[in-house]
């Protein structure tokens, strides 16, 4: 998603990287705000308010329809732009025609297609598929780890602002710890490469901690556990770094490896999500664990892995069954 420059827009960007956002939620933002200027005709955001976001936000729920999802991140990156950016609260907006949320059922793979996936990947590869499914991991928590994350001793994994900038704990399979530390000494093999070149600047840091801790960008445990297989500039600071993983190289990654194995289903990093709280599910593990496990904020959002535990349509067993019992089966 990319925006077109413009000194309104390049200074809410500024605004936002000083406040630490994500590069994915300024792209974003900035989005939709310019959006709403040219659906008001160019005019200044100075010179609209809540009517014109209202307007705004019903032209999409009714004219473009879309999901309300969508319309939520529109509704936060024009909320940011009046009440943190040009310091003109819009209060509360009720006056406006929300989307309908259509709960979606998800594509959940059996433990036997998840075995076929993983066993076409190698290496790194199969270590990343490997951590989706076990630790029940968005894409982008796994690309983001780093090596002092992976917990081996108690055998958990140190989500760090996740999906609402929450934190959590995650379960990690004890099968993967000899992989992960063949992939850590990798990780301290390219930081060593890395470290000889005299622009490298170190790994990003988050937050302050690059100014608290000036030494911790080259330090071993601050490294991404899945890093860039080159060094890039920085767009924010302009210094050499290296990055983690692409994650839409991950998903593409995914995708080859469920058609490599013959999966009929649509298959991405997601649906190893799913596979990982359906099948814990199935395992007998609490729903209230699976949540925790998930950092689902509402055990309702938990709830819909649940269909798949129940044999036919919300458990309900078809009349057709029981005539079809004494039928003779076609030869084929």
């Amino acid at each position: 998603m990319t925006v077109a420059a413009s000194p309104f827009l390049e200074s809410i960007r500024a605004h936002m990287l000083v406040r630490r956002y994500s590069r994915r939620t300024v792209s974003a933002y900035l989005y939709w705000i310019k959006y709403f200027i040219i659906f008001h005709n160019k005019k200044h955001p100075q010179d609209l308010g809540a009517i014109e976001v209202e307007q705004f936000l019903t032209w999409l729920a009714t004219e473009r329809q879309v999901s309300a999802g969508t319309q939520t991140v529109a509704l936060n990156s024009l909320a940011y732009l009046y009440n943190k950016f040009l310091n003109k609260p819009l209060g509360e907006l009720g006056h406006f025609r929300r989307s309908k949320r259509q709960a979606k059922l998800p594509t959940v793979l059996t433990v036997g297609e998840v075995g076929a996936l993983l066993s076409t990947l190698n290496g790194s590869h199969r270590l990343m598929a490997a951590m989706l499914y076990g630790s029940g991991l968005r894409r982008i928590e796994l690309v983001r780890l780093r090596v002092k994350d992976v917990d081996f001793d108690f055998h958990q994994l140190k989500i760090w602002q996740g999906k609402g900038e929450k934190h959590r704990l995650t379960t990690l399979a004890p099968e993967l710890v000899p992989l992960l530390k063949r992939q850590i000494q990798q990780v301290q093999l390219t930081l060593q490469e890395d470290s000889e070149n005299p622009n490298y600047a170190g790994v990003w840091m988050p937050n302050a901690l690059g100014r608290k801790y000036p030494t911790a960008a080259r330090s071993l445990n601050w490294q991404y556990l899945f890093p860039a297989s080159k060094l890039s500039i920085d767009p924010q600071s302009g210094q050499i770094r290296r990055h983690h993983i692409d994650e839409s190289a991950l998903n593409k990654l995914i995708k080859q490896a469920a058609k490599a194995a013959n999966i009929p289903k649509i298959v991405s990093c997601h649906t190893l999500r799913h596979s990982f709280a359906t099948h814990l599910l199935q395992s007998g593990a609490d729903i209230r664990t699976v949540q925790q496990q998930l950092g689902h904020s509402d055990v309702t959002t938990t709830e819909i892995y649940t269909h798949v535990l129940k044999q036919g349509a919300q458990g309900v067993k078809s009349p057709l069954s029981g005539l079809m019992q004494g039928w003779q089966q076609p030869s084929v």
